[in-house]
């Protein structure tokens, strides 16, 4: 009897309610809202680019109505690390659509990671904005890119009038909107500061409230060792006041396999001292990058690239640099664990030591060839699955891909996520995988009005059917779609219907909230 008074009295409640005016309303799916609590059977209507209402079925007249039945129906995944920039400025309307995003379920990449942005950022959102874009974007200031600007590949410490030439840049960027300041201190001329260079840029960026976003100096054993490397992050977090977020943590290499127990430790001993350490993490045991930055010393590269290129070529560097390379190798498992994923003469696809062999070189002699030549992009399967498993355990660690040519981690890996760590190993619920690939990396990167399902935010949304939600691509074949996003809305946009891509770029320019000055 009770349960049937309530039922009367829901239906009375929804009729008395007013009819809401909608462009689209999305029900009878299981809703998400992103912040890691269970699914509930509501709805979800849009007027314009903004969610106009969630929640109980209601009165909704809509141009669109969008049947969920069976699916889950969450905020539209928010990417912090890709390298998605130069196919969102292509001049192939194909290529900005992002749709290798777009059917994952991401709504929103983050690019300059890795210390790779450019400073120059007003520039680069004009000319987003005025190609249009298929996701929405927002960027960082690279240090490394500051770097060259100032001092170009120089392997020095910067003079004091450089240095603050380099704030004024970080100044200027963080004004026109940028999240952060990105690092990538394994990778020159990055790799050529030192830590005081990097917490004097972030207290730039601290006042303005941005966040500090690092590719950290050794994720392996190369050469201050993980651990310090950690310490460095958290170091740079205390001293600059300013929150830290490590890129695609991982522990790299097979001395360092099984250090996940001791790292998060010491992130969980900052975060209780009152810092702000987060993390995020593709599912992948393979890293990727080129073979250069895999496999020589970091001092070949220093100065420019004729500079570099006559190293290689001196025959008096040639013992010093073979001898760095084949520790490096061996820290990466040898010839066999390093994959060639990018379409250069005939090395996709193919590892270092089947190369080798083929050429009648040695491993060493092949990587170096191969860098002069070209430096080829490379998988590198040098991860541990239980420190994987480890890291994405943590309430801190976000979900990334890191995309990048010829890994299949640009097509597929929040399905992945999703279909081996959530389904398939029970990791996590559900409802904590959308939270930290959405509201979790908004709240963390100060983003404004997106990253969860609210009333007045704007209308990044993803129905996406847990049955068929999978990875395709693999690293044969690394760039096909993922399967199972049935719809997507950018800015309250149809950019994906019925699992297909839309015509239309949708995304915006995103900037973070300006909280603080600039």
């Amino acid at each position: 009897m009770k349960a049937q008074a309530t039922s009367v009295l829901m239906i009375g409640l929804i009729a008395c309610q007013p009819v809401l005016e909608a462009d689209t309303v999305i029900e009878n799916g299981l809703v998400f809202i992103g912040d890691n609590s269970p699914a509930q059977e509501w709805v979800v209507a849009i007027r314009d680019d903004e969610i106009i209402y969630v929640g109980i079925p209601t009165s909704v007249e809509a141009t669109t109505r969008i049947d969920a039945s069976g699916d889950y129906v969450v905020p539209g995944f928010i990417d912090p690390h890709t390298h998605s920039l130069s196919e969102l400025l292509s001049g192939d309307e194909n290529i900005r659509s992002n749709k290798n995003y777009l059917l994952q379920g991401v709504t929103t990449v983050f690019n300059g990671n890795d210390g790779y942005g450019d400073p120059d950022l007003e520039t680069q959102f004009t000319e987003l904005t005025k190609a249009g874009i298929g996701t929405n974007t927002a960027l960082f200031i690279g240090h490394g890119a500051l770097r060259k600007s100032i001092m170009g590949g120089d392997k020095r410490a910067p003079s004091v009038s450089e240095i603050q030439e380099m704030k004024n840049l970080v100044d200027k960027g963080m004004a026109a909107g940028a999240i952060g300041l990105s690092t990538g201190l394994f990778y020159a001329p990055g790799s050529f500061s030192d830590t005081d260079e990097i917490i004097d840029l972030a207290k730039t960026v601290a006042k303005h409230g941005g966040v500090y976003d690092s590719h950290i100096r050794d994720e392996s054993s190369y050469n201050i060792g993980l651990e310090a490397a950690i310490e460095e992050v958290i170091e740079i977090a205390r001293k600059a006041d300013i929150p830290a977020n490590i890129a695609h943590i991982k522990a790299l290499g097979v001395d360092v396999w099984g250090k996940s127990d001791v790292l998060i430790k010491k992130i969980e001993h900052a975060q209780a001292e009152g810092l702000k350490i987060t993390a995020d993490q593709y599912p992948w045991q393979a890293s990727g990058t080129r073979i250069s930055n895999a496999l020589l010393p970091r001092w070949v590269k220093a100065g420019s690239h004729d500079e570099y290129m006559n190293r290689l070529d001196d025959p008096e560097l040639l013992d010093r640099i073979k001898n760095d390379t084949t520790e490096n190798l061996r820290k990466r498992g040898g010839p066999e664990a390093v994959l060639i994923t990018e379409d250069k003469y005939d090395w996709q696809n193919r590892n270092l030591g089947d190369l080798s062999r083929q050429y009648n070189m040695s491993p060493i002699d092949m990587a170096i060839d191969i860098s002069r030549k070209g430096d080829a992009r490379i998988a590198s399967f040098n991860m541990n699955a239980g420190d994987i498993e480890n890291f994405m355990k943590q309430d801190w660690v976000m979900t990334s891909s890191d995309g990048s040519t010829g890994h299949p981690r640009k097509y597929a890996s929040y399905p992945k996520k999703y279909r081996d760590y959530v389904v398939g190993k029970n990791i996590m619920p559900v409802e904590t995988f959308f939270y930290r690939s959405s509201g979790l990396v908004a709240d963390t990167f100060n983003l404004c009005n997106r990253g969860y399902l609210h009333k007045g935010f704007k209308a990044d949304i993803a129905v996406i059917d847990p049955d068929s939600f999978a990875p395709i691509a693999d690293f044969q074949n690394p760039e096909l779609l993922s399967e199972g996003v049935v719809h997507v809305f950018v800015n309250g946009q149809h950019a994906v219907s019925n699992e297909q891509p839309q015509v239309g770029l949708f995304g915006q320019v995103v900037k973070r909230c300006k909280t603080k000055e600039g």
